[in-house]
């Protein structure tokens, strides 16, 4: 086991080349943690890494495209070359499926007439993404003396919260997709803290809430910082800390 006082903590987060991925990696690297930018464009990756660097922080960019898994592969065997273990895992990368179309206006995506196609690869990315580097990352991560794995969900991705005809997602359109996308990988979270638990891993799911990014064409009301608060929360839990929940910046939510 390595030594608390002298062990470096080494953290990967997908899609980190910007929105709430980046602030994230931006938030860690100023807790003095090494912070690995993944990201499927090389160069966006390196980017941002070099940013990181330039405000202080020791950030590396690693090529990593979650539907790829021999990049996946590739990934994994250079952090270990590198570093040796991986202390944190923040599954953020993630695609709506609807192009530049924010889950709010996605009407492509109401059940009755949703491609399959589009089902298909938003679960490609959203849910067997995140099973294949979370997979792929576990010999690594249980190198660690205190490993934690954040999986980025949102608040649609709750059945209670979706379902109530008078709560704050009614008027959506429905989702066949991207929301059925998140409630699988809630579920999915639940499911890895189950197994993990023994070994002392911690693996929960955070909903950033309504983030001013890409995603959502920038109408969202918080920064990507504010969002991460609750990533980076959950990515640097203590021992006691809860495992297999769904938290939001003021506390678990209901699934």
């Amino acid at each position: 086991m390595n030594d608390h006082s002298t062990h470096q903590k080494i953290a990967l987060v997908t899609g980190a080349n910007k929105g709430i991925g980046r602030a994230t990696a931006e938030q860690l690297a100023t807790l003095g943690t090494t912070v690995l930018i993944g990201a499927r464009n090389p160069q966006r990756g390196e980017e941002a890494a070099a940013a990181l660097r330039l405000a202080g922080g020791n950030a590396h960019a690693v090529t990593l495209d979650v539907t790829d898994p021999a990049g996946i592969r590739e990934a994994a065997r250079w952090i270990e070359e590198q570093f040796g273990h991986l202390d944190v895992l923040v599954n953020n990368a993630g695609i709506t499926g609807s192009g530049q179309v924010s889950p709010e206006d996605a009407v492509d995506q109401v059940p009755s007439t949703v491609d399959l196609d589009m089902v298909r690869s938003v679960f490609e990315t959203n849910v067997l993404g995140v099973i294949a580097v979370t997979n792929a990352m576990l010999s690594l991560l249980r190198r660690s003396p205190a490993a934690r794995i954040v999986n980025l969900s949102s608040g649609i991705a709750s059945l209670t919260i979706a379902g109530d005809p008078n709560g704050p997602l009614a008027g959506l359109p429905a989702s066949a997709a991207y929301a059925p996308s998140k409630t699988a990988l809630n579920a999915l979270t639940v499911q890895y803290a189950n197994e993990l638990r023994k070994e002392g891993i911690l693996v929960n799911a955070a909903d950033p809430g309504y983030v001013d990014t890409d995603i959502n064409d920038h109408r969202g009301y918080l920064t990507p910082a504010q969002a991460a608060a609750v990533v980076v929360r959950l990515a640097t839990l203590g021992a006691d800390g809860p495992t297999g929940g769904f938290f939001n910046e003021n506390g678990p939510l209901p699934w």
